[in-house]
């Protein structure tokens, strides 16, 4: 069972995510501010961070993102929010969450994702090393490369291009991403897909004549040397 650290500023949602989970057997901190949570976060080490986004003293974006320079992105980050918009899921994503749920949200929908990021994070997996033409992705260290050059990637950029490179030669559409990446069943007419297909063209692309992530008709995405 996994050390959670809880950060939420309503008492009762608190008492309720802790209680299920420390009924699943999970040992759960909780802090009821971003400040006390950041706090609580560097003294101590956690395999999990549940994070509310609005929070006093410092909120759930800021702390994200504070604790991803200072400790990687080893430890999984789900972000609960009241604001369910693209702007918004883009925005905690972009801190370093590797996922999130709209509140009010049922507790087994938190354990699947809980799990299924706990599982990601334990699968080492037995090839480390992807590769398309110079463009390297270890799956041990979550480090990228291109011509040996670093990539800085967030966790949620690292998994989208791990699925690209999983799949190369292979036209992906935006829903397909949306399940495998995201674990979600978004609204179709969101564009958080293209909107971190983008981030990743700015980053692995922009500054190399060969292009490695392509566009097809028929909101498809394709990556090939």
């Amino acid at each position: 069972m996994a050390k959670i650290l809880l950060v939420e500023d309503e008492v009762n949602i608190a008492s309720f995510i802790k209680r299920g989970l420390m009924e699943l057997g999970h040992e759960v901190s909780v802090a009821y501010d971003g400040e006390e949570g950041w706090n609580i976060a560097r003294s101590d080490s956690f395999d999990f961070l549940i994070l509310d986004i609005i929070m006093p003293k410092m909120n759930g974006l800021d702390m994200c993102a504070k604790y991803r320079s200072s400790y990687g992105y080893k430890t999984p980050v789900i972000m609960l929010t009241a604001l369910g918009t693209t702007d918004d899921i883009v925005k905690g994503l972009k801190a370093g969450a590797d996922d999130y749920l709209v509140k009010p949200f049922s507790f087994t929908e938190l354990e699947a994702r809980i799990e299924a990021l706990l599982r990601r994070a334990s699968d080492n997996g037995v090839n480390s090393e992807l590769r398309c033409c110079d463009l390297v992705l270890n799956s041990r260290n979550h480090k990228a490369t291109r011509n040996n050059v670093d990539i800085d990637l967030t966790m949620k950029e690292y998994r989208l291009l791990e699925y690209f490179m999983s799949h190369q030669n292979v036209a992906i559409s935006r829903m397909t991403l949306l399940k495998e990446v995201w674990d979600k069943n978004f609204d179709t007419n969101t564009n958080v897909v293209d909107v971190y297909v983008n981030y990743l063209r700015g980053k692995i692309d922009k500054e190399h004549d060969k292009k490695l992530i392509h566009t097809v008709v028929g909101s498809r995405y394709i990556m090939y040397a």
